[in-house]
């Protein structure tokens, strides 16, 4: 098995089955959402709910308790859903929706957790949760970023997960486990982007809390569970002793507990085999693996990717054993540990610790970098790794410590990332973008307080970090206490300072010490967001702006301060992105159903191309007001419009998946639909075909939108007209204001 399975098993361990400490908690955070939920619905109605909560999650703990989950959960699911709806209860549905969440990721069922996300989200904005730090909205943030997580979606996970930390450290108790089931899911996302240093800190973090909350951690399945992920966390960092005594320590709990028919015992099962076939222990590991596919077919059926993944390591293990010549345990699958160590005993003769595997004898190479003046024509190389990836790592090596040794008594009061304009902060830059303000670079963000004491100071310590840095096969970044010449003359010597053109330079800088409300004034206007009863403010502010204010990534940010101006930004009022998705369906139906055709037909070439931008423009921020900025975040300016609507648009979340593809060929073809192909080499076929295929998207897209507002139950109209979708969805806008309704 070579590192690629490795970490495979890795992530079929987190990915499936009990992969998070929350699914063990999940029934206790959603009754808590639930109480806290349930109070605001009873301010804003008091009509009798006739959903029973505590009847749901009693009802399906029975569906687990007797293993009938592969069957029977999935329907009772969905009909929880449909009678919490119809009963008008928007804190059961939430629950419903947090469970289901936690269900769907562990049969794999991600394309569909899509909409139960999302959901979540809408219900929990709608419910007017988002703006606070209520128990109910950092559960729905951790199962929604678990979720995203699990779908490989990483950045809008990570971002949901930091959300999430802001939101927890002032609604939950220090002890209390879904902080460990938050820390235990970062350690996840850590370790599926490679970044395992930081998966095992928050996973220690996460054991801590678990025993000190627990009454006794020696029978404790979440503190087994703790132990299992340590364990392969450490695995991937090559320090198999360690790795060892964690994988041994989960089963002895599980033991001690008579544990050994809950579903999370095949993750320890798996885990431990994982870490006996890294210390060629081929035979334990074929014993492990088998027990876990008994636990796992037995608790969630065979039609999963966890028991399908699971399979596949012991194929490649039971292959191992066989070319060892090693003699494989095939006594107690089901009930009995076989071969695997009682009381957490240590395998005789394991290998040291250090690399094994394909690689063990590999060094990478480097590519070395340095900075040097801004828009240098003549730069030699491309740095081979992306923007925020090497912001990231000049906080990490440089940033960090500096603030630690210089500024010791504000380590716990500065935020750190990159934000705002750029395209690395939207993460689409390339080799072509790095011929300006590319370099090592990042953000400090400081209260009004701390920016008086220390800004200037820490400005000038900012700048004079160094910046020589090497980047290996791996793409692992590393820094030079000093810069030094590359002896190869490939790069150019490291230049003081960040790179920057002179629109980033002076009171436009784009990196340094910032206030962090002076930050979001330059970028929208605002110190912090406009209040969720103000629309008129909302309205003015562009998508685009909006984009560069909550893109980027937030390294670090010990208050939340940062994050809470940040996450201000994203929450975007519902009755303002109603008002904007009727906005845009009334520019669709004006420039492309109405204007465009006419324009054609009168030959008027020139008002045709400007119709055909008013409508693409019109439907793109329709994707993304329909996906809801909250999760996808919003369109960027028009240089980054498509990248952004294509990475959307090829998320298994997405909605209204094939509007970009579509409105990218209406511009590839509106050349010859508007001026007859002349000069512009689609072969003298005149604009007749042209005109045909982009009437006929323009309509599918409408067609297409319709379906989409009929499922999210904004219209019950079947208008394909566009404009006369617009008064049903404004029925849905709550405020009387009338700059939210169209005249």
């Amino acid at each position: 098995m070579d590192e690629e399975a490795l970490l495979k098993q890795f992530a079929a361990q987190f990915a499936h089955g009990p992969d998070d400490a929350d699914d063990t908690d999940a029934a206790a955070a959603a009754q808590g959402a639930d109480s806290t939920a349930n109070q605001a619905t009873d301010d804003a109605d008091q009509s009798p709910a006739t959903f029973d909560t505590q009847q749901f999650l009693n009802g399906l703990d029975a569906i687990f308790d007797r293993h009938a989950a592969a069957t029977e959960a999935g329907p009772y699911l969905e009909q929880a859903m449909v009678d919490a709806e119809n009963a008008g209860d928007e804190a059961g549905l939430l629950t419903v929706l947090n469970e289901t969440m936690g269900f769907y990721r562990s049969q794999g069922r991600h394309k569909e957790n899509q909409w139960i996300v999302q959901r979540a989200l809408e219900l929990a904005a709608r419910m007017g949760l988002t703006t606070g730090t209520s128990e109910a909205w950092a559960t729905t943030l951790i199962n929604c970023a678990t979720s995203m997580r699990a779908a490989k979606q990483y950045d809008q996970a990570e971002d949901l997960y930091h959300q999430a930390q802001s939101v927890c450290r002032h609604s939950l108790a220090p002890t209390d486990r879904r902080l460990a089931a938050l820390h235990n899911n970062l350690s996840m996302l850590y370790s599926e982007t490679n970044r395992p240093d930081k998966a095992e800190l928050e996973l220690r973090e996460a054991l801590r809390i678990i025993e000190a909350s627990s009454v006794n951690p020696d029978a404790d399945i979440d503190v087994a569970s703790s132990h299992t992920n340590l364990a392969l966390t450490l695995l991937t960092e090559h320090k198999l002793e360690d790795a060892h005594w964690h994988a041994a320590k989960a089963l002895e709990i599980y033991r001690t507990g008579h544990l050994e028919h809950s579903a999370h015992y095949a993750s320890a099962l798996a885990g431990f085999a994982q870490v006996c076939f890294a210390e060629r222990r081929y035979a334990d590991a074929v014993t492990g693996y088998r027990h876990a596919l008994a636990v796992i077919e037995e608790c969630y059926g065979k039609d999963t990717d966890y028991w399908r993944i699971t399979a596949d390591n012991l194929r490649q293990a039971e292959e191992a054993a066989a070319q060892a010549g090693a003699t494989v345990d095939n006594a107690g699958v089901a009930g009995d540990a076989g071969a695997l160590p009682q009381s957490g005993s240590r395998l005789p003769n394991s290998p040291a610790q250090g690399k094994t595997g394909a690689n063990a004898a590999s060094s990478p190479s480097t590519v070395s970098v340095s900075t040097g003046s801004a828009g240098a024509a003549e730069a030699v190389s491309a740095c081979p790794v992306s923007g925020l990836k090497l912001a990231r790592a000049f906080w990490t090596q440089m940033g960090k410590p500096m603030i630690a040794a210089k500024y010791p008594q504000y380590t716990g009061r500065i935020a750190a990332g990159l934000v705002g304009h750029g395209s690395e902060c939207y993460g689409f830059d390339d080799a072509y973008s790095q011929d300006h303000d590319f370099g090592p670079r990042f953000c400090l963000w400081l209260t009004d307080e701390d920016y008086a004491a220390i800004g200037e100071q820490l400005e000038a310590d900012y700048e004079a970090l160094p910046r020589k840095f090497s980047v290996d096969a791996q793409g692992r970044v590393t820094f030079e206490a000093h810069a030094r010449s590359d002896a190869s003359g490939a790069f150019p010597s490291a230049g003081a300072g960040s790179p920057v053109t002179p629109r980033a330079q002076g009171a436009n800088h784009r990196d340094g010490v910032f206030r962090i409300g002076d930050f979001f004034e330059s970028i929208t206007g605002y110190h912090t967001a406009p209040a969720q009863t103000a629309p008129h403010e909302w309205l003015m502010l562009q998508e685009s702006t909006l984009a560069a204010a909550t893109n980027g990534e937030v390294f670090a940010d010990p208050t939340g301060l940062f994050s809470k101006t940040r996450q201000g930004f994203k929450n975007m009022p519902d009755d303002v992105r109603l008002a904007l998705i009727s906005k845009r369906l009334g520019m669709i139906a004006q420039a492309g159903q109405y204007n465009l055709p006419r324009s054609l037909k009168r030959g008027d070439g020139a008002a045709a191309w400007l119709s055909i931008h008013e409508f693409v423009q019109a439907t793109a921020s329709l994707v993304f007001l329909v996906n809801v900025p909250m999760v996808v975040g919003y369109m960027p300016y028009y240089k980054w419009q498509f990248a952004a609507l294509r990475k959307l648009s090829g998320s298994m979340f997405a909605l209204l998946p094939n509007v970009g593809e579509q409105l990218e060929t209406v511009m590839r073809l509106s050349s010859a639909a508007c001026y007859g192909g002349a000069g512009f080499g689609e072969g003298g076929k005149g604009a007749a075909p042209a005109i045909e295929k982009i009437n006929d998207i323009v309509e599918q897209i409408a067609v297409d939108i319709v379906k989409e507002l009929k499922r999210e139950h904004l219209t019950t109209s079947g208008e394909t007209f566009l404009e006369w979708q617009r008064p049903y969805v404004e029925d849905h806008i709550a405020s009387d204001d009338p700059v939210l309704k169209s005249l």
